[in-house]
């Protein structure tokens, strides 16, 4: 037994466990095979998939830091098998979308912040302070280095690699590395999706879509159009399409 605080309305699966003073408060529901450290507060409106490891000092589902924020119900998705470091503060949704949401099999390491309503893909590493601002959207598979600052409602493709300390203010498209100040495009992420099983012809396709979207002398919008011209559009480019025409930010430079 632990000199932990938990809920007798909270739903906990089975094969739990939980280290001395921690905190899970009524509106909790987690599930099968979780683990919590010691010093962790799991507050109302956390959603805790299976297999998730939680350590030391971490907080979940507190209230987001918006001033805009009623009191309203709210929650925080944390996705299966996800691993959360020392120090990490996820915050719940608000109104805007109802929760924040961190996907399956992420790697979040220590003082990471995930603000209101941000969705983070599946697959995910957040690397040492990683500081997100409210609503941003990061793609499965993407990498972000250590003490980097996202801006609120920037879009993060899938794929993606940005290097440690970078300042995030615009959208970074699928496949990319990004560094640098300002943060650029600095080609694309060949090793990874090389990894993750993507063929030469489809790391090829992405590369000739970035040859017109950066280096044709087109503008972002004219760049899209040529590329759509194309009768078959490999379903790797259509990603880029896509991403690009729901960005609000813009893209980061070339």
């Amino acid at each position: 037994m632990t000199n932990s605080l938990i809920s007798k309305k909270a739903k906990i699966g089975i094969n739990f466990s939980i280290s001395n003073f921690s905190i899970i408060e009524d509106d909790v529901v987690i599930g099968d095979n979780v683990e919590i450290g010691s010093n962790v507060l799991i507050a109302n409106g956390a959603r805790i998939s299976d297999n998730v490891k939680i350590h030391h000092g971490a907080v979940l589902a507190t209230v987001p830091q918006d001033l805009k924020f009623g009191g309203e119900e709210t929650t925080l998705e944390v996705g299966e098998g996800t691993v959360i470091r020392e120090y990490c503060t996820l915050n719940r949704g608000t109104n805007h979308s109802k929760k924040s949401v961190v996907g399956k099999n992420c790697f979040l390491m220590a003082y990471v912040h995930v603000a209101h309503d941000c969705y983070v893909g599946d697959n995910v590493i957040l690397a040492n302070s990683v500081n997100m601002g409210g609503h941003v959207e990061i793609g499965d598979y993407a990498i972000i280095g250590g003490l980097v600052p996202i801006h609120q409602f920037t879009k993060i493709g899938a794929h993606v690699m940005i290097g440690g300390g970078f300042r995030t203010v615009k959208d970074v498209p699928p496949y990319a590395l990004a560094g640098g100040f300002p943060l650029k495009f600095e080609g694309i992420n060949s090793v990874g999706l090389r990894r993750r099983g993507f063929t030469s012809d489809q790391i090829k396709n992405i590369k000739d879509a970035y040859e017109i979207i950066y280096r044709s002398g087109l503008n972002v919008s004219d760049a899209v159009l040529k590329i759509k011209e194309n009768s078959e559009i490999p379903a790797e480019v259509k990603l880029i399409i896509d991403f690009i025409e729901k960005s609000k930010r813009g893209l980061v430079r070339g």
